[in-house]
């Protein structure tokens, strides 16, 4: 049975299309005979090749829609409550409602070293208000702008009361990695993607130019803490 190839080893589009038999290794196809078309990569500078590389991994990092300047300023304001938590001793990590017409609603920070209660969340807290003081199709219509990736707790229950769009600065990754490398010891829950515990949400993240901020804010909670 013949056996597809390609030339440059299937890494982009524009080679002729080879077939090679197993039995006689036999070459046969359009491509068969001919001399490889020049790869379209080897005349583009490696620089060039890297800066589209890194366009695309940018492009993955977003889910949903892309980032707006508007999503920035609410973005920015969660990374302020999530510097009033960590000042406060509490986790480093603040969250934001803001309904369809861009206004926020709620916002609240971190809370679990201040209360006993590791649930205090601020992603749980604007679950519980926007459950008891909007309908349903407010709730479909917002967006949660917060400093770092929802836990597997609050994506589940951001998923079970019908919140609308999630964006977030520093992915659950991201925050983990940050924490063993400051020496954190394991978190008792896995640090799954909010779209691994709700795949049908609408989430928008990481962004770059604010994660060193919540980098610096979680390696100062690990070792104050």
């Amino acid at each position: 049975m013949p056996v597809r190839g390609r030339c440059c080893e299937g890494a982009h589009a524009g080679a002729w299309p080879v077939s090679v038999s197993r039995a006689g290794g036999r070459a046969t196809g359009r491509g068969a005979g001919r001399a490889p078309r020049p790869c379209r990569r080897a005349a583009v500078p490696a620089r060039v090749c890297d800066r589209f590389r890194d366009v695309g991994r940018r492009a993955r990092q977003t889910r949903g829609m892309a980032i707006s300047e508007s999503d920035l300023i609410h973005l920015r304001r969660a990374v302020a409550l999530a510097s009033e938590a960590a000042d406060a001793g509490d986790g480093p990590f603040g969250s934001v409602l803001v309904d369809a017409a861009g206004v926020e609603r709620f916002a609240d920070r971190n809370r679990e070293q201040s209360t006993g209660d590791p649930t205090r969340h601020p992603e749980l807290e604007i679950v519980r208000w926007a459950v008891a003081n909007l309908t349903p199709a407010e709730r479909a219509a917002s967006t949660v702008y917060t400093s770092g990736e929802h836990c597997a707790m609050c994506s589940a229950a951001h998923a079970w009361v019908g919140l609308g769009r999630i964006a977030y600065v520093a992915s659950a990754e991201q925050i983990a990695g940050w924490r063993r490398n400051a020496g954190s010891a394991p978190s008792a829950v896995a640090p799954l993607a909010i779209t691994t515990v709700a795949p049908a949400l609408a989430v928008d993240g990481p962004v770059e130019e604010l994660a060193p901020e919540i980098r610096s804010l979680i390696v100062r909670a690990v070792r104050e803490g």
